[in-house]
């Protein structure tokens, strides 16, 4: 009898503990938050972009759905405005545990001051909107890079003789690029560089072609998919006058 009076304090004890263990829904309900804080870094950028395409990035990240947007683009005012639900699992604690899913609503702002890589905002709880996710139109296919029609193009320079830059740019003024193509041109020593690029969307590689006119060689090629990637620098006209090496 002693021994269980003295067990009691400490049965009270582990009870009264217990209640601070999260419950399975609280677990599942962070993880959905994690899921949401993750979607908030994917968009996260300095590059301008409208409430469409912000939209339509969101809803292309697995276990996202996109419920609501609001604001024109993300330099206009305060950005813009996505409301997405996302889900979250945790297992129930006992001799049989299950699964537990919730789903929640979360409001985040996409915008240059959102500030979501530093850390300082977190996805804000809200109330789920009525109706189904918000459908996007799949973005418009960028136009085709004239790989071809380059190479046929730029001039040929003899040995010792040096690349003229006007003319260059002449032959990229004949093909009549689609506006959608990005041109730069840079001369250095004797030699012309060129780069032809349509605009990525910050997570994929980019599409462009470089070029190097120089004595006794024209050159047209596509970098390495590497190198392509945002930050590698492949894409870019000083990369066509002195290209780093193909990863191995």
């Amino acid at each position: 009898m002693r021994r269980l009076l003295l067990l009691a304090p400490l049965l009270l004890l582990t009870a009264g503990c217990g209640l601070l263990v999260p419950s399975a829904e609280d677990e599942a309900a962070g993880a959905a938050r994690e899921a949401a804080r993750a979607a908030a870094l994917r968009l996260d950028s300095q590059r301008p972009r409208t409430a469409e395409e912000v939209g339509r990035s969101a809803s292309g990240i697995d276990g996202v759905e996109v419920l609501r947007l609001t604001g024109t683009s993300t330099h206009d005012g305060d950005g813009v405005g996505v409301v997405v639900r996302t889900s979250g699992s945790a297992m129930e604690a006992g001799l049989a545990p299950e699964e537990v899913t919730v789903l929640r609503c979360f409001a985040l702002r996409v915008s240059p001051r959102a500030g979501w890589g530093a850390g300082t905002e977190d996805p804000e709880d809200v109330d789920c909107p009525d109706g189904p996710p918000l459908a996007f139109a799949p973005p418009p296919e960028p136009p085709r890079l004239p790989y071809e029609e380059l190479r046929a193009e730029l001039p040929r320079v003899p040995e010792g003789g040096r690349a003229d830059e006007a003319e260059v740019r002449r032959a990229l003024t004949a093909l009549d690029l689609d506006p959608a193509i990005r041109t730069e041109v840079k001369a250095d020593g004797g030699r012309v560089g060129v780069l032809l690029a349509v605009e990525g969307n910050g997570f994929d590689a980019q599409d462009c072609l470089l070029a190097r006119v120089a004595p006794g060689a024209t050159e047209v090629w596509s970098p390495p998919r590497m190198q392509r990637m945002p930050g590698e620098g492949g894409c870019s006209v000083g990369f066509a006058l002195d290209p780093l090496p193909a990863p191995h």
